[in-house]
């Protein structure tokens, strides 16, 4: 163990070994052994050293290395490795594609075991590699898949606050709860934070996948299948498996520096990815330190909506213009909040015997983030007590800040064996999220000039200890086995703010966690799986998985699958699966009870109430406990290659889900207040409450399409194509659930907006058009990215009245130039063009749609309330305060300058 400890320090700190006095220097190019085009981004190491590099964009490559160095290797990603003897004169090197290139894949099939090529597999997968992510330009992870994967959608939230440490997303318009986050294979953790905002991905958590640095990305597996039986709870849209790098090739540093075309939201970045290969093993570890500021996109404000008692605040006009006349977007602050982040992240492994390898992977986070509340205007708040306003300077409201700080961390360890055939996978992998946030800039207008103006209103943990044992053989040429078992153990806490966060009124915009709000909850589960594979014959393959689990808060889930692919020959290839599946209620949903400050249309910020499931009012409403989500999902799908350069694939699926948890629309008293729900409301003191709930049965279907042409002759260079898509056929509740006393009283736990936000506020669909073109070592990318239509039905507007956000074309171009074989300058262009969303009113009775000019002289009257209801007045007239299809910050520019070494 000392040995391995000093190997592993040592590689860290950058030690190869001493220079060798004599070196030779190689030169060669790798190219694909059936099409011939070349392999950019191949690995070459001298074998048994770790001395190595990568090919450049024309496949060619230079290494000097001792001139003992009789072999290198050669791999790269879907190609089978190959070992060259070094001898003399240039080095031409053609690469395979392996008949096992997924091998180490866990969810390529869909299956625990062995795996099979791509034209395959039986199920629908999206693979990245680490530079179709870079291609993109964007500085997250999140939202690079967001500009690769149709079916994946993201979008920064118009109002920030705790929302602005993670975006919500989802694949296949199922939430982020529903899509299972594993690195390399394991289990990530699930944030603390469950956005309650009314937003899409309201009443849910995901994992946090903008925490992980890019540079430490392999590539990237992404199947759009149900996946509960082999995976277990949120595996339900699908799974998303983030292979980091492993066995070291180079190092590299990365700078990366934008801004947006407005000036504002600028960039930094620099990252680090290094490592070493030792006698029994490897290293990698990356390091990435980020800085974005902020970048401001507010609204021009309605002096006379803003008068309005019904509008605004029934102020004076001229009060409120005179104030407008110095803040004509009242001071508001809504885009992109300032963002500080520094991630680490190291994965290695050592032999221990012959067929035995112990792995380990840890990553680390940090995040900080500022952003702004409501600007507090002085005929809202007519006075701060001269606790934030100078004295001898004139009062002009405040802006409340808020500051998030996040940790979130991940590791795992374990020992891969093989003995007699059997291939045996036992790991350990812990991990959590911790969110604190600090509101300053403010007071708690309850406690008069004795206000404190910086106030810890609390936070959120969540952690989970994991072990998972997995067993598998190829037990003949027809008949592959595996099965195992994982165990899970839960935690999620709630923080108490400090006492002048929720006293009396609390903090102004934030109030903090109460006492008994507060509190640590647990749960553990047990769950067990056999998976069979059948090769009936060469053509057609059959595979079925049974999975049972045991909870300790709800009990038992038993779930299958079953899928299959036929081929007809080379080119044509039929796939199809059929599965049951289930997602556990989060801790978050069981327990999280709090009061939150959220914007209500004609009655500005109001604070709020979510009573959580267990708790005495949810009970004294007749809510009964939480239940599993249970679903089906169905899908069937046609891969073609017509040509060797020509790929299409096309895979419908449909998902029915059962009991599906949502967080409920705010149940009020009744106007007549004469019910048994106005008694029990009135007898606990409640006004409006939310609660979660297993409230809808749903259906969603689509289609999802990948055409793919590679090497086109194109003047001195090649070009490729990529046309990728996902429409969504269906998407919507079939039922719903409501507790009876509810329904007595004519009121429903899920109104038109809540339904909006789960069904209609994600694109109904989205196409990516990609153009690669490579040209003297110089690489060429236009992706076109056309986002269909989304709807919203905010709080406030008639009911014969919806928004609708235009479909829109957003152009990324990124130019990538080799200055050498070693040092590369990429420059993007996000959104070319600077579009930008644009909405329209429409009257569901007629279909007209109207779009609202607030600076037109003479505005629709029709739609002036509804405008400045649903936007505040102005302050959010880009997008809506619910949110929109894209992000809302127009034309960026990226440069990055990538050094080898």
């Amino acid at each position: 163990m000392k040995k391995i400890f000093l190997l592993t320090i040592l590689a860290m700190l950058g030690f190869r070994g001493l220079n060798y006095a004599q070196d030779k220097t190689l030169t060669g190019k790798v190219k694909d052994a059936k099409d011939g085009s070349v392999l950019a981004g191949a690995s070459v190491v001298a074998k048994g050293t770790s001395i190595g590099t990568v090919t450049n964009s024309l496949g060619e490559f230079t290494l000097k290395v001792p001139v003992s160095v009789s072999v290198i290797t050669v791999s790269f990603i879907g190609y089978a490795s190959k070992d060259v003897p070094v001898g003399t004169g240039v080095l031409n090197v053609s690469l395979d594609v392996a008949s096992n290139q997924l091998e180490e894949v866990v969810i390529s099939t869909g299956s625990r075991n062995s795996k099979r090529t791509m034209t395959d597999t039986p199920l629908p997968i999206d693979i990245l590699s680490a530079a179709d992510l870079k291609t993109t330009g964007q500085t997250s992870f999140d939202k690079a898949l967001q500009y690769r994967v149709p079916s994946f959608n993201t979008v920064n939230t118009p109002v920030n606050d705790a929302t602005s440490l993670l975006d919500p997303y989802e694949i296949r318009n199922m939430g982020p709860s529903r899509t299972l986050i594993l690195i390399n294979g394991k289990r990530k953790n699930t944030s603390a934070l469950m956005y309650i905002q009314t937003s899409p991905g309201r009443g849910e958590s995901g994992a946090d996948i903008s925490a992980i640095p890019q540079q430490a990305i392999k590539r990237v597996e992404i199947l759009r299948d149900g996946a509960s039986a082999q995976y277990g709870s949120d595996a339900i849209a699908g799974v998303m498996n983030i292979i980091l790098k492993d066995k070291f090739d180079y190092g590299s540093a990365t700078l990366t520096m934008g801004v947006t075309a407005k000036g504002d939201g600028k960039h930094i970045g620099f990252s680090v990815n290094n490592g070493s290969n030792f006698e029994k093993g490897y290293i990698n570890y990356t390091i990435d330190f980020s800085r974005t500021t902020l970048a401001n996109r507010p609204g021009t404000v309605s002096a006379e909506a803003e008068a309005d008692a019904s509008l605004g605040f029934d102020a004076p006009l001229a009060q409120v213009k005179s104030f407008l006349a110095l803040k004509p977007d009242a001071g508001n602050i809504n885009g992109q909040p300032e963002n500080t982040a520094a991630k680490f992240l190291v994965n290695g492994g050592y032999s221990v015997g012959e067929k035995a390898e112990f792995y380990y992977t840890a990553a680390y986070v940090y995040k900080r983030v500022n952003s702004f509340a409501n600007y507090r205007t002085p005929y809202w708040r007519p006075t701060d007590n001269g606790l934030l306003t100078p004295a001898g300077q004139p009062y002009l409201g405040y802006v409340p800040t808020f500051q998030g700080d996040l940790n979130d961390y991940t590791a795992t360890i374990g020992v891969k064996s093989e003995t007699n055939g059997w291939k045996t996978d036992l790991s350990f992998t812990t991990g959590g999220n911790k969110q604190l946030y600090t509101v300053s800039n403010s007071v708690n207008r309850s406690l008069g000039k004795g206000s404190p103006t910086y106030f810890k209103p609390g936070g959120y943990e969540f952690s989970h200890n994991v072990g998972n044992i997995d067993v598998s053989k190829q037990v003949n040429d027809k008949l592959s086995l595996s099965f195992g078992s994982e165990f899970r153990a839960e935690t999620f806490t709630v923080f108490v703010g400090d006492t002048s966060s929720y006293v009396g009124s609390g903090a102004d915009s934030f109030p903090g966690t109460t006492p008994n709000n507060a509190g640590t909850n647990t749960r553990f589960n047990f769950g067990g799986y056999v998976d069979l594979g059948y090769d009936i014959t060469d053509e057609f393959l059959v595979n079925g998985t049974l999975r049972s689990e045991h909870y300790s808060d709800f009990g038992d889930a038993t779930v299958y699958k079953i899928s299959s692919r036929y081929k007809f020959s080379d080119k044509v290839t039929l796939r199809g699966s059929y599965s049951t599946g289930f997602r556990a209620p989060l801790l978050h949903q069981i327990y999280q009870q709090q009061a939150q400050a959220s914007f209500v249309p004609g009655q500005g910020i109001q604070t709020k109430g979510v009573v959580n499931n267990v708790s005495p009012q949810a009970f004294a409403l007749g809510v009964p406990k939480l239940t599993p989500e249970k679903s089906t999902n169905f899908t069937v799908g046609l891969g073609l290659n017509p040509t060797k350069n020509l790929s299409v694939t096309l895979d419908y699926y449909n998902i029915k889900v059962k009991d599906r948890i949502v967080l409920g629309s705010e149940i009020a008293g009744t106007d007549a207040g004469n019910t048994a729900l106005d008694n029990i409301l009135t007898s606990n003191g409640i006004v409006a409450v939310s609660f979660f709930a297993n409230a809808l049965n749903t259906t969603t279907s689509g289609l999802d399409f990948v055409v793919s042409q590679k090497n086109i002759e194109l003047g001195m260079g090649k070009l490729g194509i990529n046309l990728a898509g996902n429409y969504t056929f269906e998407n919507k509740y079939t039922s719903i659930n409501n507790p009876k006393l509810i329904a007595d009283a004519g009121k429903s736990i899920f109104d038109r907006t809540q339904d909006a936000l789960l069904f209609s506020s994600r694109p109904k669909y989205k196409v990516i058009l990609g153009f690669d073109y490579l040209i003297k070592g110089i690489n060429i990318n236009l992706n076109n990215t056309l986002f269909g239509k989304t709807r919203f039905h905010q709080n406030g507007l008639d009911a014969d009245t919806d928004t609708e956000f235009t479909p829109a074309v957003v152009s990324d171009l990124a130019i990538s130039i080799p200055f050498s074989s070693k040092t590369t300058f990429t420059f993007n262009v996000n959104n070319v063009l600077n579009v930008l969303p644009k909405w329209d009113f429409i009257d569901l009775k007629t279909g007209v749609k109207t779009r609202y000019d607030a600076n037109n002289n003479v505005p629709s009257a029709k739609y002036y309330e509804q405008y400045n209801l649903i936007t505040f007045n102005g302050r959010y007239s880009r997008v809506t305060y619910d949110g929109s299809q894209f992000s809302q910050l127009g034309t960026i520019f990226n440069a990055s300058l990538n050094i080898k070494f």
